[in-house]
């Protein structure tokens, strides 16, 4: 596929002028870039359909261009002429009421504005200030973290690996005496004490 450098430098001379034009206050001029660059952008799809002068379906064997870029045309070329109806009513409301297309600022954009300015200044000194302290803010600080383990019966022989239980059954006593008496005798010293009843 050949692009045209041409197309290229025309498509990014539309973008560039669009971009530019609707950074201006005078809504007539953000029309004129809104249209820019959607010209611009019909001619991006253009470069990117594939061969010129070939149908999308119907042509050599490998040779045919891709039918989206067309679609997206369309759909491109539809939203481009909603949204330039819709800045020509606000173009035409703004002129009924002020006999001027530019937006101005009013006092609540003013305001905003500065209460935005004296936040920024307030964050930059509470940055500053805590730049300046010396102390941890943390209570973390000097301390040795240890891993977490996992126990499983090699460790402790109260845990058993194959029955998760949450209320320990007799059979499970059983076989637990039978793994380790000691187990057995802690029990014992619990009830005769009367921590088991807790």
């Amino acid at each position: 596929m050949n692009v045209s450098l041409t197309l290229v430098v025309i498509m990014a001379a539309l973008f560039g002028a669009g971009v530019y034009a609707m950074l201006e206050r005078s809504l007539t001029r953000v029309l004129i870039g809104f249209l820019l660059l959607g010209n611009a952008t019909n001619l991006l799809l253009l470069i990117v359909m594939g061969f010129p002068g070939v149908s999308p379906f119907y042509g050599e064997e490998r040779r045919q261009s891709d039918p989206l870029p067309e679609a997206l045309m369309l759909t491109a070329i539809v939203i481009t002429f909603a949204v330039s109806a819709f800045l020509l009513a606000l173009i035409y409301r703004s002129w009924q009421l002020g006999q001027a297309d530019t937006v101005e600022d009013d006092a609540e954009d003013i305001a905003l504005r500065e209460r935005a300015a004296d936040t920024e200044d307030v964050l930059d000194d509470e940055e500053e200030d805590a730049d300046t302290e010396d102390e941890a803010t943390t209570d973390f600080v000097d301390v040795a973290a240890s891993p977490l383990r996992v126990l499983g019966s090699k460790d402790a022989p109260a845990l058993a690996d194959d029955a998760p239980v949450d209320i320990p059954s007799a059979e499970y006593n059983r076989r637990r005496d039978a793994a380790d008496p000691r187990m057995a005798q802690t029990d014992t010293e619990r009830t005769d004490t009367g921590e088991g009843d807790r």
